[in-house]
């Protein structure tokens, strides 16, 4: 343990007699540090953003309608299953080398996704691009854990914040306006020139110690949690679509993902180096945070790709204008999101902050559920803004709980391991909550309006608003019907899966916040949580 800790806060060219001459160095440089990181936040959460938006476009225009799902399930499932490999190979041989490589193949399946052809090629090439994503997230948090203390994170959380809030506003506006003016292949390409920005930064600026390990990737374990992940989530996407629930397809799958998942817990327990070390899991604060984690990704997602939907089929936004009016949400979660990290600086105290999140995201997402097509624009935004306040309260605050949690040496899989159990649950709640809309709307298309209901929807319930001008005013009507009930039944979906957050966060013991102020005295690890700080830049 006490080797591993000297690895990480070690770096090979600076001599141990220096520290007395950084301090007055070490917030500037932190802060240069930290602003490469957030670049490559922006990177990751700009493209969720822009191609959710641009979807009903990209859908319409390549056609291979019915898998549509496929286009986020595919770049969600790529990312789930490498963002353990990542944490990984950044706590084995270093987090920068990992991190670059991760932005490389993002790029990469960034240019890819833009030049695709038909609907296959779009789904293989953002698999490509969510192999590179699963490394930017919990490459940026496990660098912020090396680099900030606990107590002290708190004060970079209006920074961490205002990116994600910055990319989560402007994405929809950007991603609406490029594929409006530009076409939506623009939606991709605009990642390009920041990913070079990013890589330009971090080369330059990050210097942290090389790492050298004596131990294997245990690609057993990667396998099973690979296998596990896929079929589990192939189950939720073809379950009561493509197969009947009951169909032979469906229970060998269900009974593949449950062989690997098993077998994937028992192999952790004997692996040399596992991939999630199960020990993590004895903390009860980092298991609730990762529940939590699951659930707040399943919501999220879920409704960045479900109102602006509605928004263009029922109340006859544009893809642009459909982006601004996500500003309630993500305004709110800005907001709440830089106040919860500077009342956790200032205080040590974040008890209050996962329940009254998850309250307000069980009734946001109730009332999500009530708009039909009468429902106003400035209704619905009041709705969104009340879900926003609840994310926002929970965004930053799971990952700093679930990192005070853990033991220095087990940053990394901490970090990606919270990281996945998010992007697990933004891919099951895309993949239900999408499977339950689609149905819905099939349902509701046949009853209003029959045979020609039912053609209109047979290739894909979700239609661009060029394909919805062309339809007859009564099919037209009937699909507006559709589309509310369809939302209707995702978003009540919504508020029952987030009951199970708020009845977590209510168990979430407040463990004094370690590195800094009063409350980390009496913590485990508190003198060499702030040696990164110093020794790493």
């Amino acid at each position: 343990m006490a080797d591993t800790r000297t690895v990480e806060t070690e770096p090979d060219e600076q001599p141990d007699e220096q520290p007395d001459t950084q301090p007055d160095k070490q917030p500037k440089s932190v802060r240069v540090v930290l602003l490469a990181l957030m670049i490559t936040m922006m990177l990751a959460m700009l493209d969720n953003m822009i191609v959710g938006t641009a979807m009903p476009t990209i859908v319409g225009d390549l056609g291979g309608l019915e898998h549509l799902s496929w286009v986020v399930t595919a770049y969600t499932l790529a990312t789930a299953a490498s963002t353990p490999i990542w944490g990984k190979l950044g706590d084995m041989y270093g987090r920068k080398g990992a991190f670059m490589t991760s932005i490389v193949i993002f790029l990469i399946g960034s240019a890819l996704s833009g030049m695709a052809q038909n609907m296959g090629e779009l789904i293989g090439f953002r698999a490509i691009q969510g192999l590179g994503a699963g490394g930017l997230m919990v490459g940026v948090m496990a660098i912020i854990g090396d680099l900030i203390p606990p107590r002290e994170r708190g004060k970079y959380q209006g920074m961490m914040a205002g990116v994600m809030a910055l990319a989560m506003i402007g994405g929809p506006l950007v991603g609406g306006t490029i594929t409006d003016n530009w076409g939506w292949r623009w939606s991709f390409y605009i990642n390009l020139p920041l990913g070079v920005i990013a890589l330009a930064a971090i080369s330059v600026v990050l210097h942290l110690p090389r790492k050298r390990s004596k131990a294997g990737i245990d690609y057993l374990g990667v396998v099973l949690l690979t296998v596990g992940i896929t079929s589990i989530v192939l189950v939720t996407t073809w379950g009561g679509t493509e197969y009947a629930w009951s169909s032979a397809r469906i229970m060998e799958l269900i009974g593949i993902g449950v062989a690997s998942l098993i077998g994937f817990v028992f192999w952790q327990t004997r692996a040399a180096e596992p991939i999630v070390p199960l020990h993590i899991f004895r903390s009860r604060n980092f298991t609730l945070m990762s529940v939590i984690g699951f659930i707040t990704g399943f919501v999220m997602f879920g409704a960045t790709l479900f109102l602006p939907l509605y928004q263009q089929s029922v109340q006859g936004a544009s893809a642009t204008n459909s982006g601004l009016l996500l500003l309630p949400m993500l305004g709110a979660m800005l907001v709440t999101s830089m106040v919860a990290g500077r009342v956790t600086t200032n205080t040590g105290r974040y008890y209050v902050f996962p329940v009254v999140g998850s309250a307000l995201m069980v009734v946001g997402l109730y009332l999500l559920s009530t708009m039909d097509t009468g429902t106003s624009r400035f209704t619905s935004g009041v709705f969104m803004a009340v879900v926003g306040l609840g994310m926002g309260c929970l965004m930053q605050i799971t990952m700093l709980v679930a990192q005070n949690s853990v033991e220095m040496k087990d940053m990394g899989v901490a970090s990606s391991s919270t990281t996945l159990f998010r992007t697990l649950g933004s891919s099951f709640g895309v993949a239900i909550m999408g499977a339950l809309f689609n149905n819905r709307v099939q349902d509701v298309m046949t009853e209003r309006a029959g045979a020609l209901g039912s053609k209109v929807t047979e290739q894909s319930a979700q239609l661009d608003a060029a394909s919805l001008a062309k339809l007859p005013e009564a099919a037209r009507e009937a699909y507006q019907h559709a589309v509310s009930a369809g939302t209707h039944s995702a978003f009540l979906l919504g508020a029952v899966v987030a009951v199970v957050a708020l009845v977590a966060a209510v168990f979430v013991k407040e463990v004094p916040l370690k590195g800094a102020g009063p409350k980390a005295e009496g913590a485990k690890d508190d003198a060499p949580a702030p040696a990164p700080v110093v020794e790493t830049v």
